[in-house]
């Protein structure tokens, strides 16, 4: 076995294809085809499965994957502090729930550095794609909140992927709407003040739990509820249909536009949650320099 193959067969997990791996290997098909067969035969396992829409891992491969990235996101480290080459890039990746300040502070990131040295990737994704992405360390980093609804299920969940939460801030929560909303100008609004509008979610697929669900307050009943999964529909939603979201009230203006606003939900018993929005890592895994400046940037702009 040797550090291209483990190379190779992380690329194809990430494409979900041999033909996109390979044009991303400057590899022909048959080549790369090869090269895996190879691997597979000295482990005695089958890594991928294989099909006419492309490969996904097997059992036996979804565990080779995760003890190979470990591998080789050490090999990676150990180039990028002692190898006077300059032809291994270093990697970064960010998975979060849809959080406009998550992307901004991303963006700030990227600026420091000479992207032609590195390689950087920001996902906004299922809250079970955060969890998944960060245990198999396909980020780094990855972006949720908590609330007393979801709290004791994610925490297991957490556990059971050997993945830590760190604390970044507290909310209350707010209403997401467009500025020519008939309930844009209050300064607070109620429960059956928004009831009567679409109530507008992120997607988590179809066999997720409501624990997973991005928007707090996800067991009141909402009339209407429409599901959409990415935030440029969902803005969209916002102005077409009259829709509102429900959210920590932290918004960017610069990355989403001035035509929306988070309004408050009353003070009262029924909505005295708040959302505690942090980031997971891998237990024990200390961040390296790029995830350090990432969050660094990431409480900078919550303390604006």
């Amino acid at each position: 076995m040797t550090l291209q193959q483990l190379h190779y067969v992380l690329v194809i997990a990430e494409a979900g294809s041999l033909n996109r791996a390979a044009e991303q290997l400057y590899l022909s098909q048959p080549s790369l085809t090869s090269a895996v067969r190879e691997l597979e035969k000295e482990l005695g396992i089958v890594l991928f499965n294989r099909s006419g829409r492309g490969v996904t891992p097997t059992q036996d491969g979804a565990e080779f994957l995760l003890n190979a990235r470990q591998l080789y996101h050490q090999y990676e480290s150990l180039m990028d502090k002692y190898s006077s080459g300059k032809n291994i890039k270093r990697k970064f990746g960010v998975s979060t729930q849809h959080y406009s300040f998550a992307v901004k502070a991303f963006v700030e990131l990227v600026k420091r550095f000479d992207t032609s040295q590195y390689e950087f990737a920001i996902r906004e994704t299922k809250t079970s794609d955060v969890i998944s992405d960060v245990a198999t360390l396909k980020s780094e980093i990855g972006i949720l909140y908590l609330s007393d609804f979801n709290r004791a299920v994610l925490m297991k969940l957490l556990r059971a992927n050997r993945l830590e939460f760190h604390h970044l801030i507290d909310c209350r929560p707010y209403v997401y709407l467009w500025t020519g909303h008939p309930l844009a100008g209050k300064g607070s609004v109620t429960f059956d003040e928004v009831r009567e509008y679409p109530c507008l979610s992120f997607e988590q697929g179809a066999d997720s739990s409501l624990y997973l669900a991005e928007e707090i307050f996800v067991g009141n009943e909402f009339p209407q509820t429409i599901k959409a999964n990415d935030r440029a529909t969902m803005l969209n939603l916002m102005v077409g249909l009259n829709g509102f979201t429900l959210c920590s009230g932290i918004i960017c203006e610069e990355l989403n536009g001035d035509e929306y606003r988070a309004v408050p939900f009353s003070n009262t018993e029924e909505n005295n949650q708040s959302m505690e929005i942090g980031y997971i890592t891998r237990k024990n895994q200390l961040l390296g320099k790029i995830g350090n400046i990432y969050i660094k940037n990431i409480r900078q702009y919550l303390m604006l």
